[in-house]
């Protein structure tokens, strides 16, 4: 019954335009979800404290964040720090960010807060943090379309002051704006321990400014079509509300979310821990997100792609056809001293320059060079790494 029930909803959702067919890659990869690092991650957070802002526990749990995605493979170039004011404390968003291969300047968001109020939020919102944990983890070595900011706010339980802050001091100040292909938050997943967690609330806009709503709501129906695909939840379809994904949302971008079905009552108490959650639940609950997140990037489903992608240590060069300035994208690199170099077809170099202290993404100037095909060249002390480039 429950499978017929199943084929059922994914035929409505097929008819809508919304559905997504299985990708047994994609499937692969959701299976590669571990429960075990789950409940470590759960623990350590809930280890950590009261986080607070001014606390050391929030810093020290902003290190413990670092620290982890550093395991993963992603770089220091990768990580940025965003301070902003929270009261009368320095506070920090902290973006990881994963370049994709065809539109590099177009991002997939995943997101979520990591402090806490009163309690040790192992719930709220330390299921969040470790479900974009595992999505991280898993989506490091596999090339996607779009990029990738897995961002960890804090201040958002003072009203969503790093969400805020982050749309109004670099959304909105990137020149030509960010372009956000569709945010994804996830907030308060941990279930309740006392009850049967089979089901998760997938969230739509719905509010004000309306012309993102219809968007919002193909987006949050593939969510849940990727959640059926690619894990044994049951879905339920119900609006965006005081989370990180609201300033977003009020700035005109596409919104989706998950949160909990069986509502915690320890939210924001001393009595939020592991022991009144359901790891199991959250577990699952990382499968639907990485299933979704795989398929809102368009990840690779080719092995032979995501072996040369990591063979190159991720580095791109874009954009080609290129004018004026070409970006280089340092990947996985931890080189941040390299020299860069054009070379035409008859292996004459025609352009050279140094890059000291690069950022993860550098812009270079390539105006003068004449029209054709060349050779771009990244050269370390002890790598090198070369792509076809098309200057017009």
């Amino acid at each position: 019954m429950k499978n017929l029930l199943f084929a059922l909803s994914l035929l409505v959702l097929l008819s809508k335009g919304y559905g997504q067919t299985y990708v047994p890659s994609y499937a692969t990869v959701v299976d590669q979800v571990s429960e075990s690092n789950i409940l470590t991650n759960l623990t350590e957070f809930e280890n950590l404290g009261v986080k607070r802002r001014g606390t050391a526990a929030l810093q020290n749990t902003l290190d413990w964040l670092k620290a982890e995605y550093l395991s993963y493979g992603y770089t220091a170039s990768q990580l940025q720090e965003y301070s902003f004011t929270n009261g009368s404390t320095t506070c920090k968003n902290l973006v990881v960010t994963k370049v994709g291969t065809l539109y590099p300047n177009t991002y997939v968001i995943i997101c979520g807060h990591y402090d806490t109020i009163t309690g040790k939020g192992t719930n709220d919102n330390g299921s969040g943090v470790v479900t974009i944990f595992e999505v991280a983890r898993l989506l490091q070595n596999i090339p996607t379309e779009y990029s990738i900011k897995f961002i960890n706010f804090s201040g958002e339980e003072d009203g969503l002051v790093g969400s805020q802050n982050f749309v109004s001091t670099v959304v909105n100040a990137t020149n030509p704006k960010m372009d956000i292909k569709l945010v994804f938050n996830i907030d308060e997943v941990g279930g309740r321990a006392d009850m049967t967690n089979d089901t998760i609330t997938c969230e739509r806009d719905t509010g004000s400014p309306t012309t993102n709503n219809a968007a919002s709501n193909v987006i949050t129906n593939e969510l849940i079509a990727c959640t059926q695909l690619y894990s044994p939840l049951n879905t339920h379809l119900s609006y965006a509300y005081a989370s990180d994904y609201m300033p977003f949302e009020d700035n005109n971008e596409v919104i989706t979310g998950f949160f909990e079905k069986n509502q915690t009552p320890h939210r924001h108490t001393s009595t939020d821990l592991l022991v009144n959650m359901d790891p199991v639940y959250v577990y699952n609950i990382a499968k639907a997100a990485t299933g979704a997140m795989l398929h809102f990037t368009v990840a690779s489903t080719s092995t032979l792609a995501s072996n040369e992608f990591n063979n190159d240590y991720q580095v791109s060069f874009y954009p080609s056809p290129v004018k004026d300035v070409l970006h280089i994208n340092l990947g996985t690199l931890t080189d941040t001293r390299y020299s860069f170099s054009m070379v035409d077809l008859q292996g004459k170099v025609v352009f050279n320059t140094q890059v000291d202290n690069a950022n993860l993404i550098e812009p270079i100037a390539i105006g003068g060079l004449s029209k054709g095909m060349y050779l771009a060249v990244l050269e370390t002390s002890n790598k090198r790494i070369a792509k076809k480039i098309i200057v017009e």
